[in-house]
């Protein structure tokens, strides 16, 4: 997901897709332990997004108090 797909998500989108991607970063841990995955850089990817999401949502919380 890239920085400006992330900029026009409305603020429950982004608490929505928050919750899939971690649910898919979840899901991803549990296919490790039990058998094995071929692409391991789904990890990263996945959690950079994540970090991408919670950052635009700090970023808005911040201009609506300020």
């Amino acid at each position: 997901m890239k920085a400006k797909a992330v900029h026009k998500l409305g603020d429950e989108e982004l608490a929505i897709e928050v919750d899939n991607l971690r649910k898919k970063l979840f899901e991803l841990k549990t296919q490790g332990v039990t058998e094995k995955i071929q692409d391991t850089s789904q990890y990263d990817k996945i959690r950079k997004d994540v970090a991408r999401l919670l950052t635009e949502q700090t970023v808005r919380s911040k201009a609506v108090k300020a």
